[in-house]
């Protein structure tokens, strides 16, 4: 089936505010909201070094180039050789000249001891000061300094998942607040605030309980995918991954804040080849369907566990994809 033919542009969703209409009135503002439709970007999968190859790989397939590339990092000690450790890595700053960068940055010492994995509550005592986030805000300030741009930040992304493990929803909100303002401390002004929940309505109590509050948080993300066989569920349309979480935020975390959909896709059903390419050909009806939603970012990779590859399977998927992100909704100026 042709990618044209998959696209789904029926109903009035399908009509939005155009780059060419606005004007100057589509320049991003200052907190990187796009205000004339929505960001796309991806989590490509890449070792450090490769990650210039990677993204540039990634655009050559989606026939685009991104406007947000994803990076993961850990609170290990940045010093020496350690990328994980280092936020805007050379790699990312040298990506960064021409994308956004989202900085996923993990209360975790990937491959550390069990003594080695920070806690909220150290984190809030300022424990990890000195060694991890004072250097961190410096290196980001400097960026901010060189170059003029801004990032997003994610501290601790899907923090429902992490308590009781590292530490209480209190003793979070405890630990986010003092990041926050430790990097206001330091001068650090070129950071957006990304609060990023896994968006299973199962933590709702949890979300309310973590959530650091309006002066803390710039953008609220979620984490929302149809996952099919990987978590043995029935099939989930994009509509039916997104809105149930979406609601639920504009009702009780924030009614204005700019949403990002941090992590989104789908599984392969291996019985219809064809369906992943279906499934993605409805995102632009439904994402300019969400109030706010300003973002949303392609997961290009596999959880663990069998049936869990969430990564493009097919031409047929990717020719969708190219379609859906040619949609001049999700092309916005840069500048």
């Amino acid at each position: 089936m042709a990618a044209l033919a998959l696209r789904d542009t029926s109903g009035p969703e399908g009509s939005g505010p155009q780059p060419s209409a606005m004007g100057g009135k589509c320049r991003p503002t200052a907190l990187l909201e796009p205000p004339c439709g929505a960001w796309f970007g991806a989590f490509v999968p890449h070792e450090r070094s490769d990650l210039e190859d990677e993204v540039a790989a990634y655009e050559k397939r989606v026939g685009r180039k991104l406007d947000i590339v994803y990076t993961y990092h850990d609170m290990s000690v940045p010093e020496g050789a350690r990328r994980e450790g280092q936020l805007l890595t050379p790699e990312e700053q040298r990506v960064g000249e021409d994308h956004m960068l989202l900085l996923s940055w993990e209360s975790k010492w990937w491959g550390g001891t069990k003594a080695q994995q920070p806690t909220w509550e150290q984190i809030a005592a300022g424990e990890l000061d000195a060694s991890v986030i004072d250097v961190q805000a410096r290196r980001i300030k400097d960026y901010g300094e060189r170059t003029g741009k801004k990032v997003f930040l994610s501290f601790d992304l899907e923090m429902d998942t992490r308590t009781p493990d590292n530490g209480t929803p209190a003793e979070y909100v405890k630990a986010y607040r003092h990041v926050h303002d430790r990097f206001r401390e330091l001068g650090v002004d070129n950071v957006v605030w990304t609060w990023i929940i896994t968006g299973y309505l199962g933590h709702a109590d949890l979300f309310e309980r973590m959530y650091p509050g309006d002066e803390y948080v710039d953008w609220i993300g979620y984490n929302q995918y149809n996952y099919y066989r990987c978590h043995d569920t029935d099939w989930l349309t994009f509509a039916q991954t997104q809105r149930a979480t979406h609601d639920w935020i504009r009702k009780n975390i924030s009614d204005d804040k700019p949403l990002m959909l941090s992590e989104f896709g789908t599984a392969v059903d291996a019985k219809r080849p064809q369906r992943q390419a279906e499934w993605y050909a409805q995102v632009p009806r439904v994402l300019k369907s969400l109030e706010g939603v300003k973002a949303a970012l392609q997961w290009n990779h596999r959880d663990p566990g069998p049936h869990c590859n969430l990564a493009l399977a097919n031409e047929a998927a990717w020719a969708s994809l190219r379609e859906v992100v040619s949609d001049p909704y999700l092309n916005q100026p840069l500048k």
